[in-house]
């Protein structure tokens, strides 16, 4: 487990339960130099001021706040330092709700929250009574610099902090152009919900991995191998959108895939558990 990136408290009532946030999630990120085309010499990013193109050195710049085209405001440490934020070393944990009421667009990264000491018995206490409720706690949160909105919940046997959208960070979809009322038909309908039937199945993530990220390694290991020379592949066609006069087909067409590759499956484990025996 990585170190704690924060030490602080659960509050809710006058109840307080010292814990330490680590991160739920991990991501390894390729990481990319900029190179000069003819002899593969890095390029160093250079801090240049659009005035007169000049260098500028760390102890020259200032944060600016653009209030107006082209106006800007700047704020010094001492600023930041004059916002007030109450509970800076505290998961304030304000409301509870049910998990099931809040859209899950609201949530977006995770993280464990793991007791500290004096604080196991108050911390299971939460933590199975959030379960036993279905419930979330809903709490405001600092981080660094900035204060989150956040959800306390339980997940296999530990507590999690979720960060959370406020409401006025999440997009307005009247803006996008969404089909309100559209007649389909029965057929239809009743064929997509067999293909959803067709292809549903236990949650497994462990069953989802990376592409796109293993097929870059095989290209930047096939690169490597080569020399660095260029590799040559056809273009691939995008799909095409279907057409509303081939939605039937296009779904019995699929229902009729989704059968065989089951089929095939099914026949594939049956060989796994029953191999043939060796002749004597």
């Amino acid at each position: 487990m990585a170190r704690a990136i924060w030490k602080g408290s659960i509050s809710f009532g006058l109840v307080n339960i010292p814990i330490a946030l680590y991160p739920a999630t991990r991501r390894e990120e390729f990481k990319f130099r900029l190179l000069r085309k003819t002899d593969l010499s890095p390029v160093n990013y250079k801090r240049v001021a659009e005035k007169d193109g000049k260098e500028v050195p760390w102890d020259q710049i200032v944060k600016g706040y653009e209030y107006e085209k082209g106006k800007y405001v700047v704020l010094k440490d001492e600023d930041f330092q004059r916002v007030d934020v109450e509970a800076t070393q505290t998961v304030d944990i304000q409301d509870f709700v049910e998990l099931d009421e809040i859209d899950p667009i609201f949530f977006y990264k995770p993280y464990y929250l793991e007791p500290q000491k004096g604080g196991d018995k108050a911390y299971a206490l939460l933590r199975d009574a959030l379960k036993d409720s279905k419930k979330v706690g809903v709490a405001k949160v600092v981080i660094k610099t900035r204060e989150y909105l956040a959800g306390v919940k339980p997940e296999d046997g530990a507590l999690v902090l979720e960060l959370m959208h406020f409401a006025d960070e999440l997009a307005d979809t009247t803006k996008l152009h969404i089909p309100k009322k559209v007649e389909i038909g029965e057929r239809e309908i009743t064929m997509a919900k067999s293909l959803i039937d067709s292809m549903s199945s236990k949650w497994n993530p462990e069953k989802y991995k990376d592409d796109y990220r293993e097929a870059l390694m095989e290209v930047i290991e096939e690169k490597v191998e080569s020399g660095g020379k260029e590799i040559e592949e056809k273009p691939k066609k995008a799909p095409k959108p279907t057409k509303v006069i081939d939605l039937v087909s296009v779904l019995q067409k699929s229902l009729e895939e989704t059968g065989a590759k089951k089929k095939t499956a099914a026949r594939s484990r049956g060989k796994k558990a029953h191999p043939a025996k060796k002749a004597a």
